[in-house]
């Protein structure tokens, strides 16, 4: 199937008219506000994030109510947005803006790519930092969203089992506090951490952002930013800190294969664990309706016994960079450009992105976010702890993702040598082999 549709995909790339992020980049008048002008383009966003879906419906809805601009929304499943975007490109109406998860992401659709430079939505970057570019310079993809994540605690459990967040500073600390609490789970009645679900709606949370700790200290360690191989120098520390998660569990590690994302939010909303790897886009969801209050939440690092933990801050960064469609209508063009104006700048644009959805946007017009996650990780990088940076962007495909999610689901039913081997050679000769193919 794979190999279908890079097939498919080149072909649609040869038909293209244009390559290498084509456009002037001049298009749009980035005032977001079409009255008195009739509305001739319009918008098809297909959005990446699940849990942001129906703030994206409602900010779309609030948009065309404003400018009469029919504004789309859809959302794809989790884990299937590659595979979505090649089917939707190919459409009569293809998406008009969509993203990529930065430069690895970028080189499969580079080609339907508007040069974004000079747009007034460019102009609105705090940072450079955030454009992501072609290997010719054209401003390809813009990032949208900086986001953090690690483990959620429930506090007030924490309390109960005797124990304060400032008592976990490392991963020596994390372990003496699960193993505790797994020992008096009975007596207790809950948990040390949610289910680590392997289940394709989850299991981003391990095969991607848990597998993000072992590639930024092998950087750190020897002072790059990508790499064609990965040694895995630190995949002893990777199954450490996942040993710990299935086996001081909510579940038994063989049952991990068929829960989801949503099993194991549930379980923390029920209090029947204190941790939950996740990020601060799950802050809505842990506050709605008083599930939670801020002083029952904290967001502390994924220690994994490496690095110096003393100054180890939260994962933070991103992989969410907007693109324009450059084979769509000048005036769909126009229509995205506006739209997308609009939501980094406008009152109610602002305040959707930090409010409804949990967003630090890298804007000048950024509305403060309420996000106590958020201010944690602020407040962590103003005391000199250090963010681990998402290098996860850097890994070489979607297909080495999903291999080595495979491997950690057989290795949690059975948490055997050989077992860790098919996960080690699922990461180190897979990237190799992924890396190749993607740069062939």
């Amino acid at each position: 199937m794979k190999k279908v549709f890079a097939l498919a995909l080149a072909m649609l790339m040869v038909l293209s008219l244009a390559v290498g992020c084509g456009g002037t980049g001049t298009t749009g008048t980035g005032t977001g506000d079409s009255a008195g002008e009739e509305a001739t383009g319009s918008v098809y966003y297909l959005n990446f994030k699940p849990e942001q879906d129906g703030a994206w419906q409602k900010l779309a809805a609030d948009y065309t109510a404003k400018t009469g601009v029919p504004v789309t929304v859809v959302t794809a499943a989790s884990g299937t947005y590659e595979t979505t975007l090649g089917a939707e490109i190919a459409k009569d109406e293809p998406p008009t803006l969509f993203q990529v998860n930065g430069p690895n992401g970028l080189k499969n659709w580079v080609d339907y790519c508007y040069d974004l430079s000079g747009s007034p939505v460019a102009g609105e970057l705090t940072s450079d930092s955030f454009a992501l570019k072609s290997a010719d310079g054209a401003l390809c993809g813009i990032g949208y969203v900086i986001e953090s994540y690690g483990i959620i605690a429930n506090k007030t459990l924490l309390a109960q089992a005797g124990y304060a967040v400032e008592d976990i500073a490392s991963f020596a600390d994390l372990k003496k506090v699960a193993e505790d609490i797994t020992a008096r789970k009975d007596e207790l009645g809950f948990a040390a951490f949610s289910s680590t679900g392997m289940d394709s709606s989850s299991d981003w949370r391990f095969k991607t952002h848990l597998a993000n700790l072992p590639i930024y200290f092998e950087y750190q360690a020897d002072g790059i930013n990508s790499t064609e191989t990965i040694k895995g120098d630190f995949l002893d520390n990777y199954r450490q800190i996942f040993d710990l998660y299935i086996n001081n569990s909510t579940c038994a590690p063989a049952e991990l294969s068929a829960k989801t994302v949503d099993d194991s939010r549930n379980e923390f909303l029920a209090g029947e664990a204190v941790f939950f790897q996740n990020g601060s886009w799950e802050y809505g969801a842990l506050t709605a309706e008083g599930a939670y209050t801020d002083d029952d939440l904290a967001m502390i690092p994924i220690y994994v016994g490496a690095g110096d933990e003393a100054k180890q801050g939260l994962c933070t960064g991103t992989e969410n960079y907007w693109c324009v469609n450059k084979n769509a209508s000048e005036a769909d063009i126009k229509a995205t450009l506006d739209f997308m104006y609009w939501c980094v700048t406008s009152d109610e644009g602002t305040a959707a992105l930090a409010n409804e959805m949990g967003f630090v946007i890298p804007f000048k017009g950024a509305a403060e976010s309420p996000n106590l996650f958020v201010k944690q990780d602020a407040a962590m990088t103003a005391e000199g702890k250090v963010p681990v940076s998402w290098n996860f962007t850097t890994m070489p495909s979607e297909e080495w993702k999903n291999m080595l999610g495979t491997a950690l689901t057989a290795y949690a039913a059975d948490q055997s040598d050989a077992n860790w081997d098919a996960v080690v050679k699922a990461f180190v000769d897979n990237w190799a082999a992924e890396y190749a193919l993607l740069n062939g």
